[in-house]
């Protein structure tokens, strides 16, 4: 598995749940297509076969194959027919439905190294749908999403294409950033500062096309790019804003917590240890957000803390995190045990790069 991969699929909160990483649905109908999806976690071994025999009968049943995508997602790891079946599917909806909203998201995607053979037939399906509709937005839109971990360069140029054609959408530089934030998942610091600055760059132009809810979904971003390309100024006035903004009631618990994050990062940079560990208590007293309840805290400040030396005020956050993230409450007792034995947790996907 690649290492991008391996980052996106523990970190599922990326892929669906906000507009952070490049699948950012903004459509009613692709939230549609996401929320059919996942339904389609829940089907019965037995559901599932019933809706294969209604898509013998019925191949164009486009709603039926993105249930079962949903339905094998998390399958094909284990399960190789499962992992056959997933990759049929997907074929033929690049091939005979590649507007189909289902793959726009994670849900319709193939790996270059889980699926070899079939991913190279995508490809090859996806160059051909663009061959012959090269100025089809959707259609770059989706095979970006495609490219975008396998063949990183191909997606940018198809985003460079649907921005050329849809100049004043504050979406394609949006897409632009996250694509070029997946470069910063690195450990060489001049590649991931690098990429941050281009990642950054296209945040502010999406920010200055977007509208104001679309400019308040943007400012955790271009906080974090900031703050990774070495540009603490810039990065404290996205984060005060962050904390400032209350108009947007469904981000308001994102921004209380990722704002003083940064913040707290910002000072522990300058050696302001009293300012870190405040805004550390501050980020965990947000109100929480539906990401925040089901995929949990940032941990990277906590982390810097713990470098510090600074266990009591890291113990104080993980016991305010489990007042929101019920659903990880294992986990923090984990973190918990792991601090107070005075070592470091790997917090896994819940630190930033």
């Amino acid at each position: 598995m690649n290492n991008r991969l391996a980052w996106i699929i523990t970190a599922v909160p990326v892929l669906i749940a906000v507009p952070v990483l490049f699948f950012t649905f903004s459509r009613t109908s692709e939230t549609d297509a996401t929320s059919l999806a996942l339904s389609g976690n829940t089907l019965t071994a037995r559901e599932a076969k019933s809706l294969e025999r209604r898509i013998d009968q019925n191949p164009g049943d486009v709603t039926s194959r993105t249930k079962l995508l949903g339905y094998y997602f998390t399958q094909p790891f284990q399960n190789e027919s499962a992992r056959e079946a997933r990759q049929n599917h997907v074929l033929w909806l690049i091939v005979n439905s590649p507007e189909a909203e289902v793959l726009g998201s994670p849900y319709g995607q193939l790996d270059a190294n889980l699926d070899a053979e079939a991913y190279c037939e995508g490809k090859e399906a996806w160059l051909d749908q663009l061959k012959r509709e090269p100025e089809n937005l959707k259609l770059l839109e989706h095979s970006a999403v495609f490219f975008m971990l396998d063949d990183h360069e191909m997606a940018v140029e198809a985003i460079l294409r649907a921005r050329s054609i849809d100049l004043d959408n504050p979406k394609w530089p949006e897409k632009l950033g996250h694509l070029y934030s997946l470069d910063m998942i690195t450990e060489s610091l001049k590649t991931r500062t690098d990429a941050a600055e281009k990642a950054l760059a296209q945040f502010e132009i999406a920010y200055e096309l977007s509208t104001e809810i679309g400019r308040d979904a943007l400012l955790e971003s271009l906080a974090k790019t900031a703050l990774a390309a070495n540009r603490p100024k810039k990065a404290k006035e996205y984060a005060d804003r962050m904390l400032k903004e209350t108009s947007a009631e469904w981000n308001y618990g994102n921004n209380i917590h990722h704002g003083n994050i940064i913040l707290g990062r910002i000072a522990i940079s300058v050696d302001d240890i009293q300012e870190a560990k405040e805004r550390l208590i501050k980020a965990g007293q947000t109100p929480g957000s539906p990401h925040l309840n089901s995929f949990g805290p940032d941990m990277t400040l906590a982390r810097e803390l713990l470098q510090k030396g600074e266990k009591d005020v890291v113990l104080k956050y993980l016991e305010l995190c489990s007042k929101f993230w019920e659903m990880g409450t294992d986990r923090l007792n984990e973190w918990t045990a792991v601090v107070k034995d005075d070592k470091i947790p790997d917090f896994g996907s819940n630190v930033e790069y």
